[in-house]
């Protein structure tokens, strides 16, 4: 085994491979570029080294950068996570020529498996079925819109080297293809340096399962069963579980045989995702199962697969890479319980998912939850518990359980499941457009799929993050909808359900409830230290919180008016009797009160009617920022206290401005033209991703105020539109 090990790449995924790195013994080296000088992966590792500017082509791409930092620490290894170069074969062959371990597959694998167009072609030989299409060479617009009118509308535009939704397009009329392949192409050619497509019929209740396989250097290929990853925003996964849902032991060994066919027919060896596109109009079938793409390298949804095998991933890496034999044959890797990951980004779902970034000035995640087994802990106490044998998670299943060949290590936590946290972030941390969005991970594990559910929905409501916008609430909201937790889920179920899902949440009465009685005890209300110790009317310490206690003449009930981003609510309070308040909000009446933990970790939190808790935090001297269901709420006595949110796209006047820092790569509409509502005027990419700015209504393009290739900051006017 090696003895020290560089991770070639930032946040999350870093992290995640140092945490087993320092369990195995092994020295960890971080590299940074200079957005990332203070992040938690560069503090977590035992050596960091300066790669050069934010911009990730100008550090992180730079394969000869990462090969100096490498040769400078005495680096043994590169493990390169997901992104970045993971799946870059000249890198990896330079690895390999510069005597270090390489952490990933054969150069040839990866190759083999980069481009979707070959890569099909591939699979076919192996007798691996695949999606109807074309994947031909010719590239010209002509046969392009040819192949898909041959093939029938809807049709899925996808880059041949791509990769996370980018470069792909869904088309479903034949007069909108042209401005689709465009697009397809423009963002193809800035993510990977190459603007080919191919084109396939659009499945049209598609699910998307992908299977775990694992390949060693004798050759012997094994899969760790299979992954769900219908939830999905734009063809980039939002909720990912293991097992599938519906999928029974026939169709499991379709699909899962068929991975490791995949595997096998590239020599694969280490961590691999072989991709598939269900037709799911039947239920899952086997024969209805398609080929879509293999992902050489581990995948951010890797957790589920550990949660439900025992199995630390990385560490099966490690091993493989450094000639180990596979730790389990395939007859030992057993399947247990259910596990869902949701992936928590900074955006803002109520406003179409724009990125979000600048400082987490309020960061809190739920606390991580014991192991459901040996393959499985939280990640903030101790890290990862693993065995190299890889043992299952005990507990009682849903239909897919089988014997473990391993003892528990402990029993899953029943009813609310078992929790851990991924990230690369922390409080004081900022979120920079220069990379992705994605803040954390957030991974619920229970013996039963609605146990699961409900426990990854509980943790997302507890999210508090400001300011900063994250999807929190909207994951909360999908992981408790009646389809998804009946498991009626396919790719098209955001889009469908989208409306009720990102609608802006507006304050409970128990949330206008506990901000009324902040905001009226601000002037007596200071931190005090952490205790188990609740209001008593006898306490004299300098940390009461209210000068009310327990008395003779307490004041009269107070009116407090408070407004918030949706409007307002004028509440009636009864200062405490013993220590709670009682609030009047329209007709109903709730209770009131201020807790403190033993933990020195925990923050006070508000409790209402003796069940329901809120995060809270101070923003001024009468406004108050609590976080309900995973969404923060702005509360304040006065109007002038509110707070202003992001710029949004278009203003009433028809000013277009940029919501966010970017780099303009379009503008299809030029100074005279006349344009229709939703039209796009500008086009803007940031984040690695476009985002068209749309004509707010029917008029003219009085002005286009950038040229294609512009760098703009966020709230500069692109263009304006006057209303015809």
């Amino acid at each position: 085994m090696f003895k020290s090990v560089l991770v070639a790449n930032r946040g999350e995924i870093a992290c995640r491979v140092f945490r087993t790195a320092r369990r195995m013994g092994v020295r960890t080296i971080a590299v940074y570029s200079e957005a990332d000088a203070d992040a938690l992966h560069v503090r977590e590792a035992d050596e960091a080294v300066l790669m050069g500017p934010a911009a990730a082509r100008e550090s992180y791409l730079v394969a000869e950068k990462v090969l100096e930092a490498a040769r400078q620490t005495g680096a043994e290894a590169i493990h390169p996570g997901y992104g970045f170069l993971s799946e870059n074969a000249e890198f990896a062959e330079a690895v390999v020529a510069a005597g270090l371990v390489w952490i990933g597959p054969p150069p040839s694998a990866i190759r083999a498996m980069g481009l979707k167009d070959a890569a099909k072609s591939l699979m076919m030989q192996a007798g691996v079925p695949v999606t109807p299409g074309y994947q031909g060479d010719d590239q010209t617009e002509a046969t392009l819109t040819a192949e898909a009118a041959r093939i029938g509308y809807p049709v899925l535009i996808k880059a041949v080297a791509g990769g996370g939704g980018k470069g792909m397009k869904r088309v479903d009329r034949a007069e909108d293809f042209a401005a689709a392949l465009a697009s397809a192409q423009r963002e193809a050619k800035a993510a990977f340096g190459d603007d080919r497509v191919l084109i396939e019929t659009y499945i049209t209740r598609p699910r998307h399962i992908e299977v775990q396989v694992f390949g060693d250097q004798t050759g012997e290929v094994v899969h760790l069963f299979e992954r769900d990853c219908s939830l999905q925003r734009r063809h980039q996964k939002v909720i990912e579980e293991a097992p599938a849902p519906g999928m029974d032991p026939a169709t499991r060994e379709a699909v899962t045989s068929a991975a490791v066919r995949a595997a096998q027919a590239v020599d694969y060896v280490g961590a691999g995702t072989v991709e598939f596109i269900a037709d799911a109009s039947e239920g899952l079938r086997g024969d209805r199962i398609y080929f879509m793409e293999m992902n050489t390298r581990l995948q951010v949804e890797h957790p589920v697969t550990e949660c439900v095998t025992g199995v630390d991933l990385v560490e099966w890496q490690f091993r493989v890479a450094a000639g180990e034999p596979m730790p389990l044959k395939q007859d030992q890797i057993r399947l247990n319980g259910w596990a869902m990951e949701a992936r928590l980004y900074a955006e803002d779902p109520a406003n179409g998912f724009l990125p979000s970034i600048g400082r987490l000035e309020h960061f809190k995640l739920p606390e991580p939850s014991p192991s459901r087994g040996e393959g499985w802990a939280g990640v903030e106490a101790g890290g990862f518990q693993f065995s190299s044998g890889g043992g299952a998670a005990s507990g009682a299943s849903s239909g897919n359980d089988l014997p473990s060949p391993h003892p528990p290590a402990s029993s899953p936590s029943r009813g609310r499941g078992a929790l851990r946290i991924d990230t690369g972030v922390e409080e004081g941390g900022e979120v920079s457009q220069f990379y992705d969005p994605m803040i954390a991970k957030i991974i619920a594990s229970a013996a039963t799929r609605e146990e699961a559910a409900a426990a990854l929905a509980e943790a997302c409501e507890q999210v508090e993050v400001w300011p900063i916008k994250t999807n929190a609430g909207f994951l909360a909201r999908c992981a408790r909808h009646p389809r998804f937790v009946a498991g009626d889920v396919d790719t098209g179920f955001i889009g469908a359900e989208e409306g009720g899902l990102t609608l802006a949440a507006t304050p409970t009465t128990k949330a206008l409830a506990a901000a009324a009685v902040l905001i009226t005890d601000n002037d007596e209300w200071v931190e005090r230290p952490h205790t188990d110790e609740r209001f008593s009317p006898w306490d004299s310490s300098p940390y009461r919180i209210n000068a009310y206690g327990f008395r003779l003449n307490a004041p009269d009930d107070v009116r407090v008016p408070l407004h918030f981003a949706s409007g307002s609510q004028t509440v009636m309070l009864t200062p405490p009797d013993g220590g709670f308040w009682k609030v009047q909000v329209d007709a109903e009446t709730h209770e009131v009160r201020l807790v403190f933990s033993r933990k020195e970790t925990s923050s006070p939190h508000v409790l209402v009617d003796g069940d329901r808790r809120f995060g809270f935090k101070r923003d001024g001297d009468e406004a108050v920022l609590l976080f309900e269901a995973g969404f923060p709420q702005a509360i304040w006595r006065h109007r002038s206290s509110a707070s202003q949110g992001m710029a949004s796209g278009s203003a009433s006047d028809g000013s277009l401005r940029a919501p966010m820092p970017g780099k303009i790569v379009a503008a299809p509409a030029k100074a005279g033209e006349t344009v229709t509502t939703g039209q796009p005027v500008v086009v803007l990419e940031a984040m690695k991703m476009e985002h068209a700015l749309t004509a707010p209504f029917d008029g003219v393009v009085q002005a286009v105020n950038v040229a294609v290739g512009d760098q703009v900051t966020e709230a500069t006017v692109l263009a304006v539109v006057e209303a015809q």
